[in-house]
């Protein structure tokens, strides 16, 4: 896996989580969380994004049920990936986010109780975790 920036992905139908890391660590922090309409996104912000960091590869989370079946959102997050590869010409790599939401407000709620489980930062957070699972993937 070659090493430099990623940029992950936490797809939604109002929000859009992204969270940039790197292979070195094998860590990454969340970004803005971006703004969407029944899943479409402001396309300009993530091209700002790209251009800022200039990712190897774009991770984007698979949303699942527990066991492994598609839910109602997996499609929608396969067409943006789709539509991201289309507009970047970059590697796209899914990665299955079961419970990452959950572990996104776990973490939020110990570093500061309900006041930090704004939907936004909910976002960013999942967005890390998906990118970070992928990351620790790649290290074998």
């Amino acid at each position: 896996m070659p090493e430099g920036v990623f940029l992950g992905f936490d797809f939604g139908f109002k929000h859009i989580g992204v969270a940039v890391g790197q292979q070195l660590t094998q860590t990454a922090t969340p970004l803005d969380t971006l703004s969407a309409s029944d899943g479409v996104p402001n396309w300009t912000q993530i091209d700002v994004l790209v251009k800022q960091w200039k990712p190897r590869a774009l991770i984007i989370g698979y949303p699942t049920q527990a066991d492994g079946s598609k839910l109602y959102v997996s499609k929608p997050a396969t067409q943006f990936a789709d539509a991201l590869k289309k507009r970047f010409n970059l590697p796209i790599h899914l990665v299955d986010e079961r419970l990452t939401t959950k572990e996104a407000r776990a973490q939020l709620f110990e570093m500061g109780g309900y006041r930090k489980l704004k939907k936004q930062n909910v976002d960013g957070i999942a967005a890390k975790l998906i990118l970070e699972q992928w990351l620790k993937l790649q290290a074998g």
